[in-house]
């Protein structure tokens, strides 16, 4: 059900709009919308209704209209949908979820459009905003004076709406676009001069100069004839702006040759390094904080002394002002900045297909699978697979999903909501970070909060075939932001609940799945045993399907008895299954029949194998791999696929990707009853498999760095850790651990192990700084509380430091602040001096963003002292760095230029081509600033080729920004955007 006042006042239902009647009752309907959860008066109701005096009869006539408007809803089956109409003594209420209200939907899009910091995401946001509106507001209802003023408000905010989109398409440079959506409202507006104004702008920077003086000289002959005044100051400037040829500040790629930017003089970022993992050759990665958590590497895994984390150069992506690193500044120069494209937000379509591999020996459900194709045939369909735990509604889905993939050639996404496991439900960010992520969305372009990247995640599903699967739903809740835009877009949800609230809200059509029949169970048998087996012992092979309760799990398991059995009969395991089943009904276990089958199956298997099964179910994640269910027995990988593998024949596993496996949580409720002492050995064991892992990933991530801390007192280390051929290849582990890290971090925790949780969060730093924005600060927060469960002072120093500067970039500088300010201190009781270094590198970048760059270049300075006297090259340079930005911000090129050529005489080492760049690319700045023009154009040159040859897209697109500024060159021009290309390729 949707209610509609952004056109024909309306109520659209599932079978079609409401017939609402004459024009006054819906007018009585839009200014009860237009209040609505508010109490609305007869008195106001009345001035709605009738334009000069209401008839004597006015109340009667209102109160038939509330009766016959009260009878539509409740045969619409509103009250489903949370919406009734009330009588509240001399006023009438409409009750309904604001989701249900289109102008509500349209004014939480501008507000979710207004808080994206890039213009790409209003953008998205805009549009979908925009395709709300059907018409003028409230048409066909009465236009009684209040109505009439709530449509021209509505209208304003369209138009300013439209405006918005203008100025972000010109953010981006599309200024073709914004004249295109800017000339049809100037059209219907024509005396509306802020239109008239922006779309003259968009057409000179679309280098339409003789149609922006057109429309300029038809507005102002309009005016004058209309209304007999001249153009106000809007017009004027516009006009002034184009004869001057001044494209203005926003001037994008299509703008003049020497447009001026208004980019601030400092850009954000806190202190960073450069390696060949974020920002170094090839990664093309995002910036890193100067707080950095990998191991010592030369003490290794077993312990050493605590050492200053690496700290990386800023390698942020620009449109910051030309700043590279920290907090920069754009040098004064003899030409002002020129005008510089931003990357898109996402491509064309990407097709993707996440689902895990289709369930092996399915058997039966053709009833089901039938019934799921015909739900599936309607309009944005939400199919709802229900039923009890064990009974395979996973993989009846899976199933249907992959029988026709080329129904869904925009893609497949699939996601485990866990909604009935014990290891929790994932974040509703998360699940749209990866379905984003999956569609093309670069890593730094997902909206930080549920509500922006679903109403993102519906736009780039708007007008895509795309297969949703969210598996195991508790609540209609998890589901809803989840469920894609586009009409042909089918959606695919598994519950253990009836999940009812889903089905009046979103039309959800149900498929439940009870338990199998005999029939279908016996047939589920002969798949796995083959016919023959079956055929010849038919009676005992109903009775087993009748032993296991129908539950496919059951059956799968004994099942895979049998077949490694051949000798066995049916009729034999049938009396011993019923036996079980007694034994465990007389305990009044849940489940008998999956209960039963465990039981029995566990007791024939080899004791290496039981002892793995056991302690995979104190596993605090969602899935292992060999390394994980090693580390929890306490083997070795060799060992441990070797069990898995007796395991998953066992149908006790399951291997949803190659190495990579899974629990059903009945099994895991069965696993961890098996050894319930051994829980606290096994958390430890994963635990510090955790840190190793990671450990090994950070250091291959971003290689060349210092060490962290010191590995717990009684760290126990792994038999074997995994390694990683290179940077990808670790990032990769980080991204895809990233949610069971998490899990496991919170159970230690919850365990008292504080000297593991806070390691095993900080140790995510290269991906924290690759993904900044994806909400890491509760993770965090949750570290920090650890540290200080411990009163240690050197690991709350290293977690603010990594906290503040995430905050910083969440735009939450005053939070940031009050933690980064307290990180020295900290670092300083605990005698960590490099550690102090870096705190205060970090806190002098929000600093000097705040404009205190006086304390900024003390606190730096100070930094490169620590440095210095601790003789650690790679953290002065780091200071040196930032402190030659500052000292250009504040327009003291010739101190800048010592610091860069100091910190160029440390270093670099090879894999720290990254800050070499952006010392070259400041000093360039710096000669630029001086009148240097033939040495500053040389400098950025050498620094945007050596940052192109290393791969290092970011360091290029720094140095070129700054290159363009100055001068007109066709190849930097072609070399700048085709770098911009690549980061958008590369997200």
């Amino acid at each position: 059900m949707e209610f509609r006042l952004l056109g024909t006042v309306s109520v659209d239902t599932f079978t079609g709009p409401l017939p609402l009647g004459p024009a006054k009752r819906r007018s009585l309907l839009a200014a009860l919308l237009l209040s609505a959860n508010t109490p609305v008066s007869i008195a106001r109701l009345t001035d709605s209704l009738w334009d000069d005096t209401p008839p004597l009869h006015a109340r009667s006539v209102i109160q038939g209209h509330v009766s016959r408007l009260r009878a539509l809803l409740v045969g619409a089956d509103a009250e489903a949908y949370g919406v009734e109409l009330v009588t509240l003594g001399d006023a009438y209420v409409l009750r309904l979820p604001e989701t249900l209200l289109d102008s509500q939907r349209f004014e939480e899009l501008l507000t979710l459009a207004r808080g994206q910091r890039s213009p790409a995401d209003s953008v998205l946001m805009l549009k979908e905003a925009l395709s709300l509106w059907q018409g003028p507001a409230l048409s066909g209802a009465f236009a009684g004076r209040p109505l009439q003023a709530a449509a021209h408000s509505l209208e304003e905010s369209r138009l300013a709406t439209v405006e918005q989109l203008a100025h972000a398409y010109a953010a981006l440079g599309e200024h073709n676009r914004a004249a295109a959506v800017l000339r049809a409202e100037a059209v219907a507006h024509p005396m509306r001069e802020s239109l008239a104004a922006a779309l003259m702008t968009a057409l000179y920077r679309a280098g339409r100069q003789s149609e922006a003086l057109d429309w300029f000289h038809r507005t102002r002959r309009l005016l004058a004839d209309e209304l007999g005044i001249d153009p106000g100051h809007e017009l004027a400037d516009a006009y002034a702006l184009i004869l001057r040829g001044d494209p203005g500040p926003d001037a994008g790629r299509e703008g003049g040759r020497n447009a001026p930017d208004r980019q601030g003089t400092t850009a954000r970022g806190p202190a960073r390094a450069g390696g060949s993992g974020d920002g170094g050759p090839g990664s093309g990665a995002g910036p890193m904080p100067a707080a950095r958590p990998a191991a010592d590497r030369r003490s290794g895994p077993d312990g050493g002394a605590a050492a200053e984390p690496a700290a990386r150069p800023d390698d942020s992506p620009g449109g910051t002002g030309g700043g590279t690193n920290g907090v920069t500044g754009v040098a004064p120069s003899p030409v002002p900045p020129r005008p510089l494209p931003v990357p898109s937000l996402a491509g064309g379509p990407h097709p993707t297909d996440l689902l895990p591999r289709a369930p092996r020996g399915f058997q039966g459900r053709t009833a089901e699978l039938a019934a799921l194709s015909r739900a599936a045939a309607g309009e944005a369909p939400v199919c709802l697979v229900t039923g009890p735990a064990g009974v395979g509604k996973t993989a009846l889905a899976l199933q249907w999903a992959h029988r026709n993939p080329a129904a869904f050639p925009d893609g497949r996404l699939f996601a485990d909501l866990r909604g009935f496991s014990d290891t929790g439900e994932p974040a509703l960010i998360e699940v749209l970070r990866e379905f984003l992520l999956a569609l093309g969305v670069a890593p730094r372009r997902v909206p930080e909060s549920v509500a922006a990247a679903a109403a993102l995640f519906r736009s780039l599903t708007d007008r895509r075939r795309l297969l949703v699967v969210l598996d195991n739903a508790r609540h209609s809740a998890t589901v809803r932001p989840l469920l894609p835009g586009g009409t042909d877009c089918v959606t695919l949800v598994t519950s253990r609940h009836r999940l009812e609230g889903l089905i009046a809200s979103d039309a959800a059509r149900p498929v439940p799945l009870d338990v199998l029949e005999p029939p279908d169970g016996t047939a589920l048998l002969a798949g796995v045993l083959g016919e023959d087996r079956v055929l010849a012992e038919p009676v005992a092979a109903r009775r087993l399907a009748e032993l296991c309760g129908g539950l496919p799990l059951a059956l799968r398991v004994t099942a895979a008895r049998l077949a490694g059995r051949p000798s066995w009969t049916l009729a034999g395991l049938a009396d011993e299954l019923a036996d079980e089943r007694s034994r465990l009904t007389f305990l009044d276990v849940d489940d008998t029949g999956v209960s039963a089958a465990l039981r029995l199956t566990v007791q024939q298997l080899p004791q290496d194998a039981v002892h793995q099964l056991a302690r995979l179910g104190h596993h605090p994640g969602s899935h292992f791999d060999p390394y994980t269910a090693a580390a929890l027995a306490g083997t070795d990988p060799v060992l441990a696929t070797a069990a898995l593998e007796r395991l998953a024949a066992a149908h006790l596993v399951t291997e949803t990707a190659p190495g990579r496996w899974v629990l059903h949580d009945l099994i895991r409720l069965y696993a961890r009853g098996m050894d319930p002492e051994g829980g606290s050995e096994a958390l430890i064991g994963v635990l510090d498999h955790y840190i190793a892992t990671a450990l090994t990933a950070a250091d291959t991530a971003e290689p060349g760095g210092e060490p962290c801390f010191v590995l717990p007192e009684d760290y126990h280390r792994p038999v074997s850790v995994r390694d990683f051929v290179d940077r990808a290849a670790a990032m990769h582990w980080l991204a895809a651990e990233r949610d069971d890290l998490a899990l496991a971090a919170v159970a230690a925790r919850t365990a008292g192990f504080h000297d593991r949780a806070w390691r095993i969060i900080l140790l995510q730093w290269p991906q924290v700084v690759w993904r900044v924005r994806d909400s890491w600060s509760p993770l965090l927060e949750l570290a920090l509380d650890s540290a200080r469960a411990q009163d240690d002072a050197y690991a709350e120093s290293r977690v603010l430091n990594l906290l503040g500067w995430v905050l910083t970039e969440e735009g939450r500088t005053a939070e940031a602040v009050a933690l980064l300010e307290r990180s020295p201190l900290l670092a300083r009781q605990a005698g960590d001096r490099l550690g102090e270094a870096t705190a205060l590198i970090n806190l002098a970048v929000v600093q000097a963003e705040q404009g205190e760059l006086d304390t900024a270049l003390e606190d730096c300075g100070r930094a490169v002292e620590l440095a210095r006297e601790e003789g650690d090259a790679h953290t002065e340079m780091l200071a040196l760095q930032h402190l030659a930005r500052m000292q250009l911000t504040a327009n003291r090129p010739h101190e800048a230029l010592e610091s860069v050529r100091t910190a160029l005489d440390l270093g670099p080492e090879h894999e720290e081509i990254a800050r070499r760049v952006l010392l070259l690319t400041t000093s360039g700045e710096s000669r630029l600033a001086l009148g240097e023009e033939g040495e500053g154009i040389r400098l950025l040159d050498l620094a945007a080729g050596e940052a192109e040859h290393a791969g290092y897209d970011e360091g290029a697109v720094r140095a070129l920004q700054a290159l363009l500024r100055v001068t007109a060159e066709p190849e930097y021009r072609k070399r700048y955007e085709q770098a911009v290309r690549r980061l958008t390729d590369n997200g």
